[in-house]
């Protein structure tokens, strides 16, 4: 690729979460030697806009409303991306993790393929359709790489744990970057999780706590265990506004592996709604460092209907997310307390998307669809994405004609259970053509005689 614009570019649009407080991505003081955060220089409340140093923060001292990481961004070209490693630190410049956190003991995920999926495409009724497979990751799904970067700014910051409440994938990712970094993990889970996560957190050896109770449950021990344990680094709680930035680098890899151009449309499931949110300012970044043209996109959120308390506030028209207890398959969006919930209703609203939900049986078909009709099998999360898809294509809220992104943000082997066969379902035959040939003409597609 070519290199891009060069010089300063502010957008006002650029650099927070939220739409009604535009915060500018300065890149007009070119910084020679980034800090042990990077280019990262000091947080800020979404709330209030009051700032504070970096550190060990994620509550605003003003208001205590939620932080996020704002950066002084150096000039940078596509050329200076594409020469960076076949991961997430690609893009390191653009997260608060030190210059040279790429040598560092990681697990080094990211850069994960973009499918174009022409037969699902065709199902839908859509002319172009990609599906972002987060199934290459180290641990199978994008929390590895919100755990990454978590990981760098816990240990420049001090912690010696690191831990997390989690519905499946987080825990996963978690134990697996604390082994790679010889440090200690703590994860805590629902005690209905998954039998699949629960193994696939328990292989690394770190100390994995089942809690009663549903993951909002087991977040509130978690918040009160971070206000306890000094050197414990709660990844989605105490170092929460490096954690989310993590989310970022999907946006990045979807327009870097478009040809440096953002999608018109994309639907990212929505849990706590960080991926959304984050993946939006990734776009916003894009464009304001002038990497990708300016051209419109719309956000869509997808979630469960046992599980859908941003989904009623989007379609009741409120601003504030009413909680909700779970109730669905999709375990991995099961969070009835969405801390980015209302973020996400403004992210959504700014783009002109939507955010919508899909019953367990439309989940289930979507799983079912996407890996018949492109060879990808998706975690329950997929399933709800391509529920709400076809969902918002019949209602026309979705334009079947513009370019459209889907996230798979893990693999279906954790989720065996949603799709399995039932006991006695799969009858063996005997070892002969005869046998082959009386069992064949029993399929639906049998063709007559």
């Amino acid at each position: 690729m070519t290199g891009a614009k060069s010089g300063p570019q502010l957008n006002p649009a650029v650099g927070t979460d939220e739409g009604e407080r535009p915060r500018d991505v300065n890149t007009s003081s070119i910084t020679t030697h980034p800090s042990r955060f990077g280019y990262a220089s000091r947080l800020s409340c979404r709330e209030c806009g009051h700032t504070s140093e970096l550190g060990a923060h994620h509550a605003c001292g003003e208001c205590f409303g939620p932080l996020e990481v704002i950066y002084d961004f150096p000039r940078l070209t596509r050329a200076d991306i594409e020469a960076g490693p076949a991961n997430i630190w690609r893009y390191a410049s653009l997260l608060p993790v030190p210059p040279d956190v790429a040598a560092t003991p990681n697990t080094e995920p990211g850069w994960t393929r973009l499918v174009r999926a022409d037969h699902l495409a065709r199902n839908v009724g859509l002319r172009t359709l990609w599906v972002k497979d987060e199934r290459g990751n180290p641990t199978h799904s994008f929390k590895d790489r919100v755990v990454a970067v978590a990981l760098a700014a816990a240990v420049e910051l001090g912690f010696k744990v690191l831990a997390c409440p989690s519905t499946g994938n987080l825990a996963n990712a978690v134990a697996a970057a604390a082994a790679r970094a010889g440090i200690r993990s703590v994860v805590m889970i629902p005690s209905n999780l998954e039998p699949q996560k629960i193994v696939a957190s328990a292989v690394y050896g770190g100390t994995l706590v089942a809690v009663q109770g549903s993951y909002d449950d087991v977040n509130r021990l978690a918040s009160e265990l971070a206000d306890e344990r000094e050197d414990w680094a709660f990844v989605n709680v105490n170092v929460r506004p490096y954690y989310a930035e993590g989310s970022k680098t999907i946006g990045y890899e979807i327009a870097e592996q478009l040809g440096w151009r953002l999608p018109a449309q994309i639907v990212v499931p929505v849990a706590s709604g960080a991926q959304l949110v984050k993946i939006d300012k990734a776009f916003r970044e894009l464009i304001a460092l002038g990497l990708v043209e300016d051209t419109p996109y719309r956000v869509f959120g997808a979630q469960a209907t046992g599980c859908n308390p941003v989904a009623a506030a989007f379609r009741d028209g409120h601003d504030v997310v009413q909680p909700v207890r779970p109730d669905t398959i999709a375990k991995s969006l099961a969070i009835g307390n969405p801390a980015d919930g209302p973020y996400v209703l403004d992210v959504v609203r700014r783009t002109g998307g939507v955010v919508a939900d899909v019953g367990d049986g439309e989940v289930v078909s979507g799983m079912r669809l996407l890996a018949t009709s492109e060879g990808i099998f998706g975690e329950t999360a997929v399933g709800v994405t391509l529920g709400v898809l076809r969902r918002l294509v019949a209602s026309g809220q979705i334009d079947p004609a513009a370019e459209t992104v889907i996230i798979n943000s893990g693999d279906g082997l954790k989720t065996l259970d949603a799709v399995a066969i039932p006991t006695g379902g799969l009858q063996a035959i005997r070892p002969s053509l005869a046998a082959f040939e009386a069992f064949e003409s029993t399929l639906p597609d049998y063709p007559a005689s």
